[in-house]
C-alpha cells in the first residue's frame, strides 16, 4: 500500500511541474497565478504571462514610501527610450501604457474633486449644527444624520483618491518595470 501511495505522489508531482501556469497582475498590483485559464478575469487576459509551475513563489517586496529622488534606470529602460516602435514583453506599446496612465489620472482628479466637495459640505453642516443651539431637537437630529452621511461619503472618496494615487505613483511604474515598458510612456503631458 505504501508503495502505491509513493508512486502516486511521485507521478502527481511530475504532472504538476509539467503544467502551464498563467500569471497576471490586478489593478492593486497583486500578482496572481493559476493553472486554469478560465479563472483569469477577462480584463486581465491581455497581460497573461505563461510558464512552467514555479518552484517557489517570489515574496512581494515590502512597500516603502516614495522617494524624492527618481529611481536609477536600468540599461533596458535606457535602451527602451531610444528604440522607436518599442513594445513591452507582452507586445503593448506606448499608446496602451499612456492610456492606462491617463485613465488613472482622470480617476484621481475626479475622486479628488468629489472628495473636496463632500468634505466642504460635511464641514459646512458641522458649522450649521454648531450655530443651531436654539433650534428644535428634530432639526439637530436631521443635521447630525446629514453630517454622518457626508462624513462617510468624504471618507469613501478619500479612499478611492488614495487608490488612484497609489496606482499612478507605485503600481503602474512597477508594472512598467516588470513588463520592460519604457517608463516615459507613463508621463502625462499637461494640457493648458
Amino acid at each position: 500500500m505504501i508503495l502505491f501511495i509513493s508512486i502516486g505522489l511521485i507521478f502527481s508531482s511530475f504532472l504538476a511541474f509539467g503544467q502551464e501556469v498563467y500569471r497576471w497582475v490586478d489593478e492593486q498590483g497583486t500578482v496572481h497565478f493559476t493553472d486554469d485559464l478560465g479563472l483569469v478575469p477577462e480584463k486581465y487576459r491581455d497581460q497573461i504571462l505563461t510558464g512552467k509551475f514555479p518552484k517557489e513563489p517570489a515574496p512581494s517586496p515590502p512597500t516603502s514610501p516614495p522617494s524624492i529622488e527618481p529611481p536609477k534606470r536600468t540599461e533596458a529602460e535606457k535602451e527602451a527610450e531610444s528604440a522607436p516602435g518599442q513594445k513591452d514583453i507582452l507586445g503593448r506599446g506606448e499608446e496602451w501604457w499612456r492610456a492606462k496612465a491617463i485613465e488613472w489620472n482622470e480617476k484621481f482628479m475626479t475622486t479628488r474633486r468629489n472628495y473636496e466637495n463632500a468634505y466642504g459640505e460635511w464641514k459646512s453642516k458641522e458649522q450649521e449644527l454648531e450655530t443651531s443651539k436654539f433650534k428644535p431637537d428634530s432639526v439637530k437630529r436631521k443635521l447630525k444624520t446629514e453630517i454622518k452621511v457626508l462624513e462617510e461619503k468624504a471618507k469613501g472618496w478619500e479612499k478611492q483618491m488614495e487608490e488612484a494615487k497609489n496606482m499612478l505613483e507605485n503600481v503602474l511604474p512597477k508594472q512598467a518595470r516588470d513588463y520592460q515598458a519604457n517608463p516615459e510612456w507613463l508621463k502625462i503631458e499637461d494640457k493648458k
